[in-house]
């Protein structure tokens, strides 16, 4: 499982995933203090897509990310669309 090493591709190959089949995504975030380490890992268990980093920036695109999924999995109208808006 190769971590991705840029931002774009990491959130494009995501969005993807999740929309095709939103049902068996998961996503797991892990931050190790011991490393300063944040990890990003999103499956549905035949693909598995992780970023790593270390950055304060990468942070806050990693809980914007985060934060569009978790509005996606709870929406109740269609997931076609709704990534490519935002």
């Amino acid at each position: 499982m190769p971590y991705y090493q840029v931002w774009e591709e990491f959130s494009r190959a995501v969005e993807k995933l999740y929309l095709t089949d939103p049902m068996k995504v998961r996503v797991v975030l892990k931050y190790r203090h011991c490393d300063g380490n944040l990890c990003i890992k999103v499956t549905d268990n035949s693909v598995c897509l992780q970023y790593k980093t270390d950055q304060a920036q990468d942070v806050k695109k990693i809980e914007k990310l985060h934060g569009k999924l978790m509005r996606l999995m709870v929406s109740k109208e269609s997931h076609s669309g709704a990534m490519e808006t935002d």
